[in-house]
This record gives structure tokens, C-alpha cells and sequence, in this order.
């Protein structure tokens, strides 16, 4: 496919707001950016190349997590998340690590290989939306020592998936900070964008130095136009949330990521 045959699906800016819109209210149903599901739509419709899809996810990501965390503000204040510090600090000194390294395999991966990672990635994203998002905080499962490894093993892996696909990373953060930290769900959900906004700026540092990143540059409108869709349908999808019962919404999104995770996977 020539970049000509790619242009016109790039420039349809009504339909870069409209794809927006509805991946955010699928995010904001279910406490995410909406990120996993942007990127099968970036690679299919809009036939963005592997890497450039990626970033341009990146890029979006940042804005609809920089806006989301003021947003739970008033319910989970930011004294609250500070008074956390010491799990802020044990999961970024992995998830930052995990993000640079994530950021330089990804750019040096071919593009048949990336989106093979990037197919795969979306099933145990699938898996973890299924049998992760309804875990409600207990004891946490290690303490001491053995908790803090774990923790920075678990963010170095986050980190790493998080670049690969230009994701928040809140579906697997989140799970992370219920089970192995104790947290409460709301306020997991506030720590994970806290770690998620550094995680992704480091993983955006490091792809600057690709020449790939030059899509932001070319495509600056498309950017604009979608970010705001996505910011827009996850205020929405917020506003939509318990109207639409989790084990009908859980299941149907996971479907939608592995089928998404298939025709990337035969993707040319």
C-alpha cells in the first residue's frame, strides 16, 4: 500500500473524532484511556504503520491520562495519592526502567515482528480485563522485602508493555495495586494514572530519538481531532458507568481486543 492509498483515511478528521469518541466511552466504562482499543483502530482504518501507531497511541494516551487524574480529583484527592509515595516510588523504579527498554526493542523490532507483539499483547490484556478488573482489595499477598521486589519486577514488566503498545497501563496496574498492595479499587485507579503519566513521558523520550517519531509533526491535525474524541467519549463513558452490567461490558470488550489481536496478528 502506497503512502498515497494511506493519506485520505489519515486526514478524515470527522471520523479521527468519531473513533475517538466511541474508543473513550469504551475506556471511561471500564476506568481506562481507552488506549488498547485505539490502537487496533490506528493500524486497521486509519493504516498507520506498527510504530508510528504506537507512538501516535503514546501521544494520546498522555493527554487523556494528564486530564484524567485532575478529573478523579474530588474523589481521590491529591493528598491522598502523595500520602502513597512509597508505592508510587516502588512500582516506578521499575515501570520507568521497563519503559526505556520497551521504547528501544520496539523501535528496533521489524514491523511484521511488532505487530505479532502487539497481537499477543492485546489477548493477555483481554485475560487480565476478564479475570483482573473485579478484584477487590484484601490483605495485600507480601510484605516487607518480598513485596517491594515484586513490585519493582511487576512495574519493569508493565513499563515494558506499556511502551511496546503506547498503553496507560492502567489494566494491569490496576490489578497490581488491588492485589499485591491491599489498595482500595478508587484510589488504585488514581495511583495507576500517577504511574502511568511518568512511565509513559520516559517511553515518549525515548521514541523521540526514532525517526519515526516525526508522525506527530506529520499528522498534528489527525492527532489534535482524536485526542480530543477520546478525552470527550471518556467523560461520557464515565458518566455512562453501572448503567451497563460488567459481566455483559467485560466479556464483549475482551472479545473486541481478540478479534482486534487477530487481524493485527495476519496484518501486512
Amino acid at each position: 500500500m502506497s503512502i498515497a492509498d494511506r493519506r485520505p483515511a489519515r486526514h478524515n478528521l470527522p471520523a479521527a473524532f468519531a473513533g475517538g469518541a466511541i474508543i473513550g466511552t469504551l475506556g471511561g466504562l471500564i476506568g481506562l484511556g481507552g488506549a488498547e482499543f485505539r490502537l487496533p483502530l490506528l493500524i486497521g482504518p486509519f493504516r498507520f504503520a506498527a510504530l508510528e501507531a504506537v507512538i501516535l497511541n503514546k501521544a494520546m494516551s498522555l493527554v487523556v491520562v494528564a486530564t484524567a487524574l485532575p478529573f478523579r480529583a474530588g474523589t481521590v484527592p491529591f493528598g491522598e495519592i502523595a500520602a502513597h509515595w512509597p508505592i508510587l516510588a516502588n512500582l516506578l523504579a521499575g515501570s520507568l526502567a521497563g519503559a526505556w527498554a520497551g521504547a528501544g526493542w520496539a523501535t528496533r523490532l521489524k514491523s511484521e515482528t511488532l505487530y505479532k507483539v502487539i497481537a499477543a499483547l492485546l489477548v493477555v490484556i483481554a485475560s487480565v480485563l476478564v479475570f483482573g478488573h473485579d478484584a477487590s482489595a484484601s490483605r495485600p499477598l507480601l510484605d516487607g522485602p518480598a513485596q517491594m521486589a515484586a513490585g519493582v519486577i511487576a512495574g519493569f514488566g508493565i513499563g515494558v508493555v506499556a511502551s511496546l503498545m503506547g498503553v496507560a497501563g492502567g489494566e494491569l496496574l490496576i490489578p497490581t495495586l488491588v492485589l499485591l498492595f491491599g489498595a482500595d479499587v478508587k484510589l488504585a485507579g488514581s495511583l495507576s494514572l500517577a504511574i502511568s503519566l511518568p512511565t509513559m513521558l520516559v517511553g515518549f523520550a525515548r521514541y523521540s530519538r526514532d525517526q519515526s517519531f516525526a508522525v506527530l509533526g506529520r499528522t498534528r491535525g489527525f492527532l489534535f481531532v482524536m485526542a480530543a474524541g477520546s478525552i470527550a467519549g471518556t467523560f461520557v463513558g464515565g458518566m455512562l458507568l453501572g448503567l451497563i452490567p460488567s459481566g455483559v461490558l467485560l466479556p464483549g470488550l475482551a472479545l473486541i481486543l481478540l478479534v482486534s489481536a487477530a487481524k493485527i496478528w495476519r496484518h501486512k
